[in-house]
Formats: structure tokens, C-alpha cells, sequence
């Protein structure tokens, strides 16, 4: 029997990120953010000739949600930066 060559561990490499920083106005920072995008959306819906109807309707939907789950998760991640203090 012939016994193959072992073949060295593999190793895994692993970077500690510096921690995000929580900016100053993160809730107004999303609700900007969204609103242009949404705004983006009816823009070139209009430039494209779509439904508008449509895009008035999704666009605020879209922003509600997309700015409920942002705060939502800038909040949690309050939280866990106020626990992590103490």
C-alpha cells in the first residue's frame, strides 16, 4: 500500500472590523435616504412611461416599510450598544 502525501490544516482567516460607529441622525439619514429612492422610482417610472398610478402607490409603501425596518434595526442596534456599556 502506498500511503499519500498528508496534506497540511487548512487555515481560516478571520478579521476583527472595527465597529460602525452610530452616525449622528441615523433616523433622519433613512428617512432622507428612502425618500429619494422612492423618489427615484416615480422619476423614472414617469421618464419610462409606466403606470404612475402603480408607482404612487408603491413608492410611499416602499418608503414606509424600507424606513420602519431601518429604524427598527438602528434602534435594536442601540440597544445593544447600551447593554454592551453596561
Amino acid at each position: 500500500m502506498t500511503e499519500q502525501p498528508q496534506k497540511p490544516p487548512k487555515r481560516k482567516l478571520r478579521w476583527e472590523a472595527t465597529p460602525r460607529k452610530i452616525p449622528a441622525h441615523p433616523y433622519r439619514d433613512s428617512a432622507i435616504l428612502y425618500a429619494i429612492l422612492a423618489g427615484i422610482v416615480v422619476g423614472v417610472t414617469a421618464l419610462t412611461g409606466g403606470n404612475m398610478r402603480t408607482a404612487l402607490i408603491l413608492a410611499p409603501l416602499l418608503f414606509v416599510v424600507a424606513t420602519g425596518y431601518s429604524w427598527w434595526r438602528w434602534r435594536e442596534r442601540e440597544r445593544q450598544a447600551a447593554r454592551d456599556d453596561q
